[in-house]
């Protein structure tokens, strides 16, 4: 038999999700002072520095399977780097201190800190390639999207689910020259679009939720993002695929070496298995998912979400923190 407390020490337990809180909190607010100075690897590295130090006293083990920085050079959480004090449960994470440095440096909308936590061993390490191709929605996409598909022919079929003209469909999609064509077959198909600067984690969250003005989220974006955009969908009960995107031929020789399969269409069970996924975030600067980092007087306010697969619930934590304890 197993006891109770043999449980807690295999698997991520509900409580980790408010440990892990202080860290995207904390690495939120050491970013604060950089939003708008035109300098986004020292955003990224006051965040990375406040992150690790409030991770190491997590209860827990993790291991850091998908990390971000490599492929900019900027600062990071490097993958196999071990968090936590090493006493409490063995967990899988994926870690972006800043999702959208570039928005943060510009003090533009939608950056995020962002932790996704899993159980030892169910996260995909997809680290040797960095882009990913993918198609996020609702649970109204299951049986009814396909990333093989043409985009004009997945929103009409994803409008009929959803009951929905096509011309009030919106589809997310980072805003890049790859895209070029994809967001002329989106708006060829009849429906809008919401073109993304940078950090699509927040585009394929929207897509899954059933109260924003997103329908889908579709296009190549970060493997680290997919990793961890997996996590969050498999807590909002919301349809995803995805299949790596090598973008040279010593990236596809990587790929080949690590054991992956270029040619694999993943849903979100393949990219991160098992039913205990843990996924938080809090707001840098605004946006539609949660609200940036505010100072009001000698008070630091923070957004953040938290969502849970295995008990399927979404919950929003607001806190009020001293300036004197972390600028002054």
């Amino acid at each position: 038999m197993t006891t109770d407390t043999g449980t807690l020490f295999l698997h991520p337990d509900r409580n980790l999700a408010m440990e892990l809180v202080r860290a995207t909190e904390a690495a939120a607010i050491r970013a604060w002072p950089f939003i708008g100075r035109g300098d986004k690897n020292a955003a990224d590295g006051a965040a990375v520095d406040a992150m690790r130090k409030f991770l190491g006293t997590v209860n827990f083990d993790g291991v850091i399977v998908i990390g971000e920085g490599e492929k900019d050079h900027a600062p990071m959480l490097f993958n196999g780097e071990h968090v936590g004090n090493g006493r409490g449960p063995a967990c899988d994470i994926a870690v972006d201190p800043i999702d959208g440095t570039s928005l943060t440096a510009a003090g533009r909308q939608n950056a995020l800190s962002v932790i996704a936590v899993s159980d030892r061993g169910s996260m995909l390490d997809a680290s040797s390639v960095f882009y990913m191709d993918k198609i996020v929605a609702g649970p109204e996409g299951f049986g009814v999207l396909d990333l093989d598909r043409p985009i004009g022919d997945n929103i009409r079929a994803l409008a009929k689910a959803k009951n929905k003209p096509v011309g009030e469909m919106t589809v997310a999609v980072l805003d890049r020259p790859r895209h070029i064509q994809l967001i002329d077959e989106i708006r060829a198909a009849g429906a809008g679009t919401r073109l993304m600067l940078d950090g699509d984690v927040a585009g394929g969250i929207n897509a899954a939720r059933y109260d924003t003005r997103i329908d889908l989220c579709v296009g190549i974006g970060g493997s680290p993002e997919g990793i961890t955009t997996a996590c969050a969908i498999k807590a909002l009960g919301g349809f995803m695929q995805a299949r790596l995107a090598p973008g040279t031929d010593d990236e596809r020789e990587k790929a080949k070496d690590a054991g992956l399969d270029l040619d694999a269409l993943m849903d979100a069970d393949d990219m991160v298995k098992g039913d205990n996924t843990f996924f938080v975030a809090t707001g840098v600067t605004d946006g539609g998912l949660v609200d940036g980092v505010r100072r009001k007087g000698p008070i630091i306010r923070t957004e953040s979400i938290v969502l849970r697969s295995r008990s399927g619930t979404i919950r929003r934590v607001t806190a009020e923190h001293l300036v004197a304890k972390w600028l002054d």
